[in-house]
């Protein structure tokens, strides 16, 4: 499969526009529903969904939009979602922590932590029973590897040779908890899901050009084995856990520790000409201008819909 770059820095770029977009619009209270925002971790899901196609499927947890996007999802559907309107890719009545788009390829996202886990594995067990090929991959954060339901998960996949593949996003922290408040100083990751049946890859998220690097080791892997695959991306969020802002003057993370990753971040990073980038941002501030107008002008939901889908025929 042959990737280009430049789209792919273009699809980064459109992320953090559309993510800066909806902090900025986010105060006129017409989004009335939680957001956790991408900002910072959008490299992981464009490298990640830029090996998969549209009959792969994916799954994701409350900080979701990113992986939407990445797989082709509508930005139209996804901002008319976020505005609770019928023409949501979740008909109005998920907003941003219930993302679902079966066309796209996103089949569940859920903020209760750990809680796609075992329905992705659930979903790729199936398709090995029909015998199809097309791939799985379940994104969370390292926060749902210290969840029960993880390791059963891990364990069956591996138990039955389920060949999904599992995408941690390892942003150091679970809310303002950082992981060594919230881990054993002796608890090794690589160790835990190795000592399962899984095989083990790890990087940095936060450079495309290893994220692509090791996602061709890991669909090499997948084309020859069943065994199920865990992928460790190191990364950070910009914003706070969940909302628009800036959460610095809570005082749980280091001024220093905060510019360390920026200093990461691809758009300190990645070199392209000035003329390109704007060109680039000129394109993607007009598409997010249409997106938030046909959102706005969608109408909410019809009251008979807040008993559909309760119950199954």
């Amino acid at each position: 499969m042959k990737i280009e770059i430049k789209k792919i820095y273009y699809n980064m770029l459109r992320i953090r526009m559309i993510e800066l977009a909806i902090a900025k619009e986010y105060s006129k209270q017409e989004m009335r529903c939680p957001v956790h925002l991408s900002v910072g971790q959008e490299p992981i899901a464009v490298g990640v969904c830029a090996f998969l196609n549209q009959k792969d499927k994916i799954f994701s947890a409350h900080r979701s939009h990113a992986h939407y996007l990445a797989k082709g999802g509508s930005l139209k559907k996804m901002l008319s979602e976020l505005h609770g309107k019928v023409t949501g890719c979740s008909m109005g009545m998920g907003g941003s922590m219930h993302l679902l788009d079966e066309k796209a390829g996103l089949l569940a996202a859920v903020p209760i932590v750990g809680s796609t886990i075992p329905i992705g594995v659930g979903y790729a067990w199936m398709n090995k029973l029909k015998k199809i090929k097309h791939r799985t991959v379940i994104f969370f954060g390292e926060g749902a590897t210290e969840t029960g339901v993880f390791h059963e998960s891990i364990n069956y996949a591996a138990l039955h040779e389920i060949p999904v593949i599992f995408v941690c996003e390892n942003n150091l922290y679970s809310v303002y908890t950082h992981l060594n408040e919230r881990q054993s100083k002796l608890r090794n990751l690589k160790k835990i899901c190795e000592g399962s049946g899984l095989k083990y890859f790890e990087t940095d998220g936060t450079k495309i050009e290893n994220i692509l690097r090791t996602m061709k080791k890991v669909l090499k892997f997948n084309r020859s084995s069943n065994k199920p695959i865990f992928i460790k991306f190191d990364t950070y969020r910009y914003l706070e856990h969940c909302g628009p802002n800036n959460d610095d003057d809570l005082n749980y993370r280091e001024i220093s520790e905060v510019k360390y990753w920026e200093k990461k971040d691809f758009m300190n990073t990645v070199a392209f000409k000035n003329n390109d980038i704007n060109i680039m941002k000129i394109k993607i501030n007009k598409e997010i201008q249409i997106a938030f107008n046909y959102a706005r002008k969608s109408k909410f939901p019809p009251k008979q819909n807040l008993e559909k889908f309760i119950y199954s025929d």
